[in-house]
């Protein structure tokens, strides 16, 4: 016979909806763990367990304290990166599972951000072309890195659509995670540079097609120059442990 879900699950799943019910927002505090023993009718055991599980998926903070408690926070998406790693691995797949994901994906994503991608998203797009402009300038290469994570997280949130957001971010958490996130050249962050240029226009232009284009040449280069440099690396599986700088 097959078993339910343990009971600490199912608290910790009746609390997300209550969250969602609710309206709270990240910062905000939890009811007390008492008015929680009596809503949830459950043991303080089962209760702190189910807690822990929302830690552990980085939706609360258990804040110390006399007038602490759970804090929602406001969830990223580097538990999926650490998930996706674990997957690819327990599959025995290599860094190039990942890279090709991204090939598939981004450009279709970018399209769509071209139809959907609101003015104040394509004025954050353009500063973010002028930071890492000024980066690239400064020879700032964390800067750099930071700012042109930033610059594909904006697209693809631009999407509306919150998986392809999630997506991106912990793919690029993982690639950025490894050597490949590490090592860029003034001359592969020059062509960087062109090529968020070139995609920023595309984009402000709402060019659907060019948008797709210019972000399929982006990521094609990267892997080109992956290719060339790391091509032991693109053939290893990235140990759990190891994968997001841990």
């Amino acid at each position: 016979m097959s078993r339910g879900p343990k009971t600490s699950l199912v608290v910790a799943q009746q609390i997300v909806r209550d969250t969602a019910r609710k309206g709270l927002q990240p910062g905000d505090l939890l009811p007390p763990e008492k008015a929680m023993l009596e809503e949830y009718q459950i043991g303080r055991g089962t209760l702190r367990e189910g807690l822990r599980l929302l830690e552990f998926q980085g939706m609360i903070a258990l804040k110390p304290g006399p007038k602490g408690g759970p804090v929602l926070l406001d969830p990223d998406a580097s538990h999926l990166a650490s998930t996706i790693i674990l997957l690819m691995q327990l599959q025995n797949a290599s860094l190039s599972t990942i890279v090709e994901a991204r090939t598939a994906l981004e450009p279709v994503i970018c399209r769509l951000a071209a139809e959907r991608i609101s003015d104040e998203n394509l004025q954050e797009l353009k500063q973010s072309v002028d930071r890492m402009q000024q980066s690239f300038d400064t020879a700032d290469i964390d800067t750099f890195l930071e700012t042109n994570k930033q610059f594909h997280d904006v697209i693809a949130w631009s999407t509306g659509n919150a998986l392809f957001g999630y997506l991106t971010d912990a793919l690029l958490r993982i690639t950025g995670g490894t050597v490949m996130g590490v090592d860029h050249p003034a001359p592969l962050r020059e062509t960087t540079l062109k090529a968020h240029t070139q995609i920023y226009e595309a984009l402000n232009s709402h060019d659907a097609d060019l948008s797709e284009d210019r972000m399929r040449d982006h990521i094609n280069e990267y892997v080109r120059y992956a290719e060339r440099k790391f091509p032991e690396l693109l053939s290893q599986v990235l140990p759990w442990n190891q994968a997001l700088g841990g």
